[in-house]
């Protein structure tokens, strides 16, 4: 069972940035694709960012394409969502999510099997 613990989640004004962290303690994340897939009030889940654990491929949705950065390290069996310039539209419950080696960019939250409890971003003055 893969437990995925969500971290760096805030309050921050419009313009501003936050870095979530994702890690999976007792568990090596190599090998396992790591999406963050948020859900704002009212609306269903979104994937925002996916990156592969076979190549590294990273995808990123339309919403936050040149403003968000996924990485991970491996050393610190961490990934990790970079959120600049942040937007009112960006505040939601973000999850880190697992699955086996590929993100399926057919799915809407990228295909993942296991989840993270969740942390708040809210983007407001």
């Amino acid at each position: 069972q893969v437990q995925l613990v969500e971290s760096g989640g805030g309050l921050v004004q419009p313009g501003g940035s936050l870095r979530l962290s994702c890690a999976a303690p007792g568990f090596t994340l190599d090998y396992y694709a790591i999406a963050w897939v948020r859900q704002a009030p009212g609306k269903e889940r979104e994937g925002v960012s996916c990156i592969s654990g076979s190549d590294g491929s990273i995808y990123y949705s339309d919403s936050v394409k040149g403003r968000f950065t996924i990485s991970r390290d491996n050393a610190k069996n961490t990934v990790y969502l970079q959120m600049n310039s942040l937007k009112p539209e960006d505040t939601a419950v973000y999850y880190c999510a697992a699955q086996y080696y590929h993100c399926d960019g057919n799915s809407n939250t990228y295909g993942m099997d296991y989840w993270g409890k969740g942390t708040l971003v809210t983007v407001s003055s």
